[in-house]
């Protein structure tokens, strides 16, 4: 599949290229504004932040040869719509989360989150020192992206629930948003599963068209005011641990960029990914003691839930086998995780129980 032949040679294609040749004057000049679109609703809390922290430094970095003119969700088109909006040449550039768009391909995925998956370390290894970088690439000139890492929201937690989850047997019915491959293994364990976009969750919850919701993690779920609404909140989920947000650029366009400012936009959305990283897991803490403080009630899933989790999420990711790039890069994606996971284990975990124990 070459979309991206496609959609050169399609009227749309036409019309982004002619709008290209219309503005090469500017670019003549030295100047140029790229417009980036993204899944977030303005001011979400961190991911918003993530966003606008790579099109800041991005113009910055360039003296203002290259702006990055932010459109938020639904500014210019809707949270979903950014992956067809810059592959048409309708925007320049998005910043999101690759899961929203599993289905253009299901190894997208693989660059947000998928259950049982990586940690935010695990994820940074892989991509970074690992395939994980040439894999973002391979599917990019599929779709005519040029993508990388630009944001990690850390662990996020199992949810807000309406009622305690006592077993597998809660899910059954039960109307919950989640995204992404864990959103398709809660819905074979009986969930109905809804897909919104974030600034849709709040009303949703309030008004009952969802008996719950995964978001991100304390801070960014205080700030979305879940509290307000219910107080069961489960703090470890299998879907993401460690999700990662890409900034992604038209290929067209990216290619037509000088080598100076493609290091640019490579280097800013790495500095993005690692300043999101520790903007989540700084406020995280005491979110956490103030939600508490306020009367939610901290929970963990029982051993049985985790267990039909595991099965759910095993067939889930079973059912795209038989696809080469999805195979190829999963057990890429596997063979990483195992290989940090193994010495993380054995290095930083058991410094932190030995930690925890002496120092209490």
């Amino acid at each position: 599949m070459d979309r991206r032949s496609f959609l050169k040679n399609s009227a749309l294609g036409g019309t982004a290229a002619a709008a290209t040749s219309l503005a090469a004057p500017a670019y003549a000049q030295g100047k140029r504004t790229l417009t980036l679109v993204t899944t977030w609703g303005r001011g979400l809390a961190g991911v918003h932040d993530a966003a606008q922290r790579a099109a800041d430094t991005i113009t910055a970095m360039t003296d203002g040869d290259l702006t990055i003119d932010l459109k938020a969700a639904g500014e210019l088109v809707g949270a979903f719509e950014v992956f067809d909006a810059v592959t048409s040449g309708q925007a320049d550039m998005y910043h999101g989360a690759d899961y929203y768009f599993v289905n253009q391909h299901p190894s997208y995925a693989y660059f947000t989150s998928v259950p049982f998956g990586m940690t935010a370390q695990e994820i940074s290894n892989w991509y970074y020192q690992g395939e994980g970088q040439g894999f973002h690439d391979e599917l990019g000139q599929i779709f005519g992206l040029k993508s990388f890492l630009a944001g990690n929201t850390g662990p996020q937690s199992g949810g807000w629930f309406s009622k305690e989850i006592a077993g597998p047997e809660d899910f059954q019915g039960l109307k919950f948003r989640m995204p992404g491959l864990g959103g398709e293994a809660l819905g074979k364990m009986g969930a109905s599963v809804q897909n919104l976009p974030g600034a849709e969750v709040y009303q949703a919850l309030a008004s009952g068209a969802i008996d719950g919701t995964e978001w991100i993690g304390p801070w960014a779920d205080e700030k979305a005011g879940f509290q307000e609404i219910t107080k069961f909140y489960y703090t470890a989920g299998m879907h993401e641990p460690g999700a990662a947000l890409s900034l992604a650029t038209n290929l067209d366009v990216f290619d037509s960029l000088s080598p100076t400012h493609q290091k640019i936009i490579e280097i800013a959305s790495a500095e993005a990914h690692q300043w999101n990283l520790a903007q989540f897991m700084n406020n995280n803490g005491a979110a956490l003691q103030r939600l508490q403080a306020g009367g939610v009630k901290v929970l963990e899933f029982p051993d049985s839930v985790w267990d039909a989790m595991g099965v759910a999420a095993k067939e889930t990711l079973d059912q795209y086998a038989g696809d080469d790039l999805y195979d190829r890069l999963r057990a890429s994606y596997n063979a990483s995780m195992a290989a940090s996971s193994s010495w993380i284990q054995k290095s930083e975990g058991v410094y932190r129980t030995q930690r925890d124990r002496v120092m209490s």
